[in-house]
């Protein structure tokens, strides 16, 4: 299928989608975030949910990654209306990239210009450990940079004085965050030695296989980005561990009070700096 063709049907399943959720109640989010493998259980604090299985979404991919769950949640958390997705696509099942940036378009299309996106990533950096929650301040993309429906750049994917206040705001709450650049490669397989010796030279602190593709859109959109990793393993050669796909839940339950607290707090507390038109991109 040519990039137009594929075009026109990701408009197609994106009108569709908007118009469905609004008829089931889906309003206008104040924020919308991806959660990422092993981080789903935030959706048990969104009150009064209107739940939307991706399999009723006409043209939306299935989810086939475990520790996704494959549904949208709408509802209120705090004072806020949040639009939460569990369970992301990926190009490396085969989706192409106007497809893995849906739940971003999806968004906008209702009405949102905030994206939050969370994701279980390798550590790079040596001082990392597993648990380590990290703020995304930069982005390294491998292979595809510019959104699928622009050639346009992007040399910024976080605003600094965002990661610098959700810093603060984390530390107030006693939640330990860091902050580095995170490196999207393709997958599935997991990266080798040497390309984690070459990742590391690059400036890269932490890896994954998504993520990039939905704040490039996100920016296109003009929406306020933020990007949480939570390192779920450490990256081949950093450990001598064998790495297993399974270590992300266990990952996750070592720091799920803390990172449940600090997106609510991102997305709702009284002091968020996530709402403030200056961090939108324009």
């Amino acid at each position: 299928m040519s990039n137009t063709s594929q075009q026109e049907l990701s408009e197609a399943i994106l009108e569709r989608a908007a118009q469905l959720l609004r008829r089931k109640g889906v309003g206008i989010p104040d924020a919308t975030i991806i959660l990422g493998s092993g981080l789903g259980k935030f959706t048990n604090a969104i009150q009064d949910p209107v739940v939307v299985p991706y399999s009723e979404i006409r043209g939306f991919p299935e989810t086939g990654v475990a520790g996704h769950d494959g549904a949208l949640y709408f509802g209120t958390v705090g004072e806020r209306k949040i639009l939460a997705w569990s369970g992301r696509f990926h190009h490396y099942e085969g989706h192409p990239f106007d497809r893995t940036v849906l739940p971003v378009r999806v968004a906008a299309a209702l009405g949102c210009n905030v994206l939050v996106v969370t994701n279980a990533a390798g550590g790079i950096n040596f001082r990392f450990r597993v648990g380590d929650l990290m703020l995304i301040d930069d982005i390294i993309s491998l292979p595809v940079r510019v959104s699928p429906h622009t050639q346009k750049f992007h040399h910024r994917y976080a605003s600094d004085s965002l990661v610098n206040e959700v810093t603060h705001l984390a530390a107030k709450a006693g939640i330990a965050v860091t902050r580095g650049t995170y490196l999207y490669a393709k997958g599935p397989t997991y990266e080798t030695k040497a390309e984690i010796r070459a990742f590391r030279i690059m400036g890269a602190d932490a890896v994954g296989m998504s993520t990039a593709a939905e704040l490039n859109e996100a920016i296109r959109l003009q929406m306020t980005c933020l990007g949480i990793s939570l390192i779920t393993n450490l990256a081949t050669g950093v450990s001598k561990k064998k790495l297993d796909h399974s270590e992300i839940a266990e990952a996750a339950s070592l720091r799920e009070k803390d990172l449940m607290e600090l997106i609510t707090r991102i997305l709702s507390g009284p002091d968020t700096p996530l709402y403030k038109p200056e961090y939108r991109f324009r």
